[in-house]
């Protein structure tokens, strides 16, 4: 239930209970005695009891809250169920599990919990002061190829941004099997309910729990920025499309969410490569045959170190029983971003977005030589060329990597802020271009900022990424591109005293903020010809596609 504007209807199939309980819950926590709970400031009143978070580095952190009930067993892919109650003050002073996963060697945020199935829990870090209330509130969403991650690695930690009057939300959601997965006995069964994308409905029971829990720790429900990076930039852009999320938060910042053609998803049911399909196929991997309730029985009954089958970044495209990531259903997935909103203008939720990647951002392009990777631009092969290699000195693993995330997630942000800004939708467009120091001269440092590698000055969380190799200009830089993000959960814009004015996204002027060596700075996208290459691009496979189609209908 929304308390506010969001669906009257329990879209995620929780029954009759579960809206009672959420009712009576939401009373009891938005009441002045929850906020003060015992008047220990360490003590908050949430769905379930009492939590006793501690003071950390200045301000108050609660970690390992369950949102939802431990989601194993029969409710093994079932939506969120609503927690148990327990008695007296539950411990709030270590992360949860993060969701079970095999664990990314070359993770850029590594995790430090043991992986298990039971893992949706909630961390909130607030101010110190007990007095402080409608602060804002922002929810971070983490990424991982929805087959790794969690929210407890050390880049994302929420101290600076308690310290900073923000209210700091971090949860952990399903993820591979665990988290995308469909069958059809499941489909036979719960038909009417939320099917498929148990990820997506975890992080809408997570931010609804913000919504009915968030003013126990001074934070404000009607003042809620959710941000995200990869796969949880994904899911943010998803949030901004679905109607479910519709009235769960009030601003949005998609970090390498990409978005483009890539991200359609596959049916739920009714071809052969369908998810249904693939869940049969991954049944059949661990020796159960059938489709019906039975085998879905001995599905649900596999230990989860079983069912996880190896999934991680590096494991994830070579694995032909994963159902690969998000699945087209209803409101949960409705397909690629950049096609929603331009085919849909009535959808979309209209909340200011701030929305980039970064210079030498994730992407999967293979080729066999620089003459092969830019004859894929046809007839501007020669401008492409130009374009993305004009010192004609990089490898080819060099280029396809420029190329591929200008495809994968440079472009698609500019066309999302295209599509959302002619709608007159604030939208806020950025860069990141800073390379540490201490992996400036590494080939690949050279080429520019890698992925995920904003997320430490986001958070201003560097010296937990790079240590004792952490220069002042790091640090500095850092500090800028937080405040940024501090100010837009603030205010709607990213506005910070005394930093440099971040203009709206016109597509006119194709202004917007690059995160540099030298500052930030606004100013017209030095990627223009790059980008508006990887469009035709776009464009032209679309037109080859639908050449049969068109001869034919003459």
């Amino acid at each position: 239930m929304n308390v506010r504007n969001g669906p009257k209807t329990d879209s995620h199939g929780l029954g009759k209970v579960w809206v009672t309980l959420t009712v009576i819950m939401a009373i009891v926590t938005v009441g002045p005695t929850a906020a003060r709970a015992s008047g220990n400031p360490l003590v908050a009143r949430v769905e379930g009891g009492l939590v006793r978070g501690q003071s950390e580095r200045g301000v108050i952190a609660f970690k390992g809250i369950p949102y939802a009930a431990p989601p194993v067993g029969a409710l093994r892919w079932q939506p969120p169920q609503p927690v148990s109650p327990w008695q007296g003050v539950r411990p709030a002073l270590k992360y949860g599990h993060d969701c079970m996963q095999v664990l990314f060697p070359g993770d850029a945020a590594p995790e430090r919990t043991v992986p298990k199935e039971n893992c949706l829990y909630i961390n909130v870090w607030r101010p110190q002061g007990s007095s402080e209330r409608n602060l804002p509130v922002m929810v971070w969403i983490y990424g991982g190829g929805f087959v790794n991650g969690g929210t407890s690695p050390a880049v994302y930690n929420g101290t600076q941004f308690a310290r900073d009057g923000v209210v700091l939300v971090s949860f952990n959601y399903r993820l591979g099997n665990f988290g995308f997965f469909a069958f059809p006995a499941l489909t036979r069964q719960d038909r009417g309910r939320m099917l498929a994308d148990y990820a997506f409905m975890d992080q809408l029971a997570a931010l609804k729990w913000v919504q009915r829990n968030i003013r126990a720790f001074g934070g404000n429900p009607n003042n809620v920025t959710v941000f995200g990076e990869s796969a949880g930039g994904m899911s943010v852009n998803n949030l901004l499309i679905s109607p479910l999320a519709k009235g769960l938060f009030e601003r949005a910042i998609v970090e390498s969410g990409g978005g483009g053609p890539g991200f359609a998803g596959r049916p739920l049911e009714g071809t052969s490569g369908s998810a249904e399909a693939m869940g049969v196929k991954l049944a059949r991997h661990f020796g159960i045959d059938g489709q019906g309730a039975s085998a879905l029985a001995r599905l649900r009954a596999l230990p989860a170190s079983r069912l996880v089958d190896g999934l991680n970044m590096a494991t994830m495209f070579g694995n032909h029983t994963y159902v690969g990531g998000p699945i087209l259903y209803d409101h949960l997935y409705m397909g690629a971003p950049t096609d929603v909103y331009a085919k849909s203008p009535q959808i979309g939720s209209h909340v200011p977005v701030m929305i980039g990647a970064n210079s030498a951002d994730l992407g999967f392009l293979r080729a066999k030589s620089l003459h092969g990777l830019f004859a894929m631009f046809g007839p501007k092969a020669a401008e492409a060329r130009a374009a993305f290699d004009p010192s004609g000195r990089l490898t080819l693993q060099q280029a396809a990597w420029l190329v591929g995330g200008a495809f994968m997630m440079v472009e698609p942000a500019r066309a999302i802020a295209r599509t959302l800004s002619a709608r007159g939708q604030p939208v806020y467009e950025y860069r990141f271009s800073y390379v540490a120091t201490s992996v400036r001269k590494t080939p690949f440092g050279r080429l520019g900022a890698m992925h995920a590698s904003e997320i430490p000055y986001v958070f201003d969380t560097v010296r937990a990424h790079y240590g004792t190799k952490t220069s002042a200009q790091d640090a500095q830089v850092a500090r800028q591109m937080h405040a940024y993000w501090v100010a837009f959960a603030k205010t709607g814009k990213p506005d910070p005293r005394g930093l440099p004015a971040w203009p709206r996204y016109h597509t006119r002027t194709d202004r917007l903020m690059n995160f540099t060596g030298s500052g930030p700075i606004a100013e017209a996208d030095p990627w223009r010809t790059r980008l508006n290459l990887a469009e035709w691009y776009f464009a032209h496979k679309a037109a080859l596609r639908r050449k049969p189609h068109m001869a034919g209908a003459h």
